[in-house]
């Protein structure tokens, strides 16, 4: 049986960046009231990152995250299903707070954005190559949480990753380690109008089989 200790550790996340925007009240619970907090994350390849974070007031002074402030997130990568307006469930991606942290600088981080998953693959792989030549591989991994709760986290692989994981089964269970990403699309509205989306997924780096670990 799967302990509390083991559950934290199969979906861990680490991120630093600055606040992107006002604190938005989200719900309270047993007096602890929680925030959505959009955080930028800058890449190696300079490109950012919006992450929303989901923050407890327990955790911080919701006052001191002002615009440009730095902070230091240790956390889990959750999911939930939302309603949109046409009724139709849509998952809702971001990151839980476990730890939070303000920082003076990024002085000496080397990594503002790492992931690891310890997870089973809970659809079958869509494996595709683009106009560009580029091979890509969707995973939607499900990873196990207390209270037999699972979160459902979106994945994408590259290159050989992408091949690796081309033609693997459903409930194969993997680890994985890479970025959480933000990813603006476009598409129609019932009505027909073009509007501008935020994807959030995991970028993959590194993944293997966990069988394969001795």
């Amino acid at each position: 049986m799967i302990n509390e200790i083991e559950l934290l550790e199969n979906n861990k996340i680490y991120i630093v960046g600055n606040i992107a925007a006002t604190p938005v009240f989200n719900h309270q619970i047993y007096g602890e009231s929680f925030y959505n907090v959009i955080i930028e994350v800058q890449r190696l390849s300079k490109q950012i990152d919006m992450v929303p974070v989901l923050i407890s007031d327990h955790l911080i002074d919701i006052n001191f995250l002002k615009l440009g402030v730095i902070i230091e997130i240790k956390g889990q990568v959750r999911s939930y299903n939302n309603l949109d307006k046409t009724e139709k469930k849509r998952l809702v991606v971001n990151i839980f707070a476990r730890e939070a942290k303000i920082l003076d600088t990024l002085d000496g981080i080397e990594n503002y954005n790492d992931a690891f998953f310890d997870a089973f693959i809970c659809k079958e792989p869509n494996f595709r190559i683009t106009p560009f030549g580029r091979e890509i591989c969707d995973l939607l991994i499900a990873v196990n949480r207390a209270y037999k709760k699972s979160d459902y986290i979106p994945c994408i692989c590259w290159g050989r990753n992408a091949r690796y994981c081309e033609n693997m089964q459903v409930g194969t269970r993997l680890r994985i380690w890479g970025r959480f990403q933000s990813r603006e699309y476009e598409k129609k509205d019932q009505y027909g109008n073009i509007v501008i989306k935020t994807a959030y997924e995991v970028s993959v780096i590194k993944l293997e089989k966990a069988e394969e670990e001795k």
